[in-house]
């Protein structure tokens, strides 16, 4: 049987052990120009969108582009995002996210 005290003392050690290995990441709600919704997660230096997974390819002034393959050129990446305004434009449709 363990001694409360140790139990106590092992607890402090392991919770910020776990704390520090969480993932940060943001969930954003996604309107097209036809009211369609659709749920973004920006995860480390990944996005999910539309059930597919998207690497980080860079980002140019306020904008981060994702592709399933960078291309050479970041700027002809399949997905532009802008976090300060929440605009998302996948492909040639633009979408308005919000943060949840």
């Amino acid at each position: 049987m363990i001694q409360p005290s140790l139990l106590h003392a092992l607890l402090i050690l392991t919770v910020p052990l776990t704390a520090c290995s969480r993932d940060t990441y943001t969930t954003w709600s996604c309107r097209d120009s036809m009211g369609e919704k659709s749920s973004m997660i920006l995860k480390k230096a990944q996005m999910q969108f539309q059930d597919r997974q998207y690497d980080y390819c860079g980002s140019l002034g306020p904008q981060s582009y994702f592709d399933l393959k960078c291309p050479i050129e970041i700027k002809d990446s399949s997905k532009v995002f802008s976090p300060s305004s929440g605009l998302l434009i996948s492909d040639t449709t633009e979408f308005q996210c919000n943060a949840l």
